[in-house]
């Protein structure tokens, strides 16, 4: 059979106006079964491949069309947003430079609280690497070597409690956060070797003390969140608890893939570094555990119920259809190596 000539046929004999879909396949196999003098049972893998692409081309062409439409309008959105995010972030960088320019320059406490502000305002996330790059070499140039440790340990703390407070506390969100910090903290690093070991430390211990401020205002959260907002917890029920037991572990492992694609000397220094801090890491494991305890005691109830609403809806018909497809195809593989297997004993039955 001529596959190209049969779907022209199918093409110019599929009868859309037929009421529904399964009078209208019906149509088409028995046109197909007098015009081509074919018993249906008996096509082809590539013959029956043909007659369904051909009808679902034909069913789905309206929806192809609305959903390429609509991907499109998608795209256009999207783009319209990134660029309304620049304007807004652009934006607030011009009322924060205005507002500085009306405050005294001497008076370093008015800044400071300005500068907090300011910290607290921007979406920081987008432009975690450039902002800690910023902020380390501004602490280099101005501050005393006595002053530069703490200066840079407050500004690293300050930067990861504001770039992870408010969003999804998530393994792969707060190792991305802390890697971008280190990050940028090795480039300065290695351009300074001098000052290497005090911006490396200062920047483990904002970071650490970064992340142990954001755990205990979630954990301050957790504490009065309305039971009616639950449902902002119980997505990442599972994720968030595991992630809350294994904090240490998360902030050693990113420290080490940073020391291990860094230069030798850099390696060495993080990690030499990271082992002093094994008693810091514990306060951080705990107020993570307490943390851990108190969502259990709150809202593990709650995270029951989303498992049996999710065991509800393996029985749904989307899920059912899914299993079906799932044994179809097993069966498939299986009359596969079933028929392998004959034709091998036949070829050895014919040897013989």
């Amino acid at each position: 059979m001529d596959v190209e000539k049969l779907q022209r046929d199918i093409k110019i004999s599929y009868d859309t106006k037929l009421d529904s879909i399964d009078d209208r396949v019906e149509n088409i196999v028995q046109h197909i079964v007098e015009e081509w003098s074919i018993d249906a049972n008996r096509l082809a893998l590539h013959e029956i491949k043909t007659l369904s692409d051909t009808v679902l081309s034909i069913e789905t062409q309206s929806l192809h069309n609305d959903i390429e439409s609509l991907l499109a309008q998608k795209e256009q959105i999207e783009r319209d947003l990134e660029r309304k995010r620049q304007l807004l972030q652009e934006s607030k960088y011009q009322i924060f430079d205005a507002m500085e320019t009306q405050l005294e320059s001497e008076d370093k406490e008015a800044l400071s609280k300005l500068h907090q502000v300011k910290l607290q305002t921007i979406d920081i996330f987008d432009l975690l690497s450039e902002i800690v790059e910023s902020a380390i070499i501004t602490a280099l140039e101005k501050d005393k070597d006595s002053e530069i440790n703490d200066t840079i340990q407050e500004v690293i703390k300050d930067i990861t409690y504001e770039a992870i407070k408010e969003g999804s506390l998530n393994t792969i969100r707060v190792r991305k956060i802390l890697s971008t910090i280190l990050h940028s903290a090795i480039e300065i690093a290695e351009a300074s070797p001098v000052q290497s070991q005090e911006i490396l430390s200062s920047t483990l211990k904002g970071m650490r003390s970064g992340l142990v401020h954001s755990i205990a205002r979630f954990k301050q959260r957790l504490e009065f969140i309305p039971i009616e907002a639950k449902h902002i917890l119980i997505e990442d029920y599972d994720t968030i608890i595991e992630d809350l037991n294994q904090t240490d572990s998360l902030f050693s492992q990113v420290v080490q893939t940073q020391a291990d694609e860094s230069s030798q000397v850099i390696k060495e220094t993080l990690i030499s570094i990271n082992n002093d801090m094994k008693y810091d890491l514990e306060e951080l494991l705990r107020i993570s555990k307490e943390t851990a305890d108190v969502m259990k005691k709150r809202f593990s109830s709650f995270a029951a119920q989303a498992v049996k609403k999710a065991d509800k809806a393996l029985k749904s018909p989307r899920v059912i259809e899914a299993k079906r497809i799932g044994k179809q195809a097993l069966s498939i593989a299986k009359t596969t190596l079933d028929t392998a297997i004959k034709s091998a004993k036949d070829a050895i039955d014919t040897k013989k």
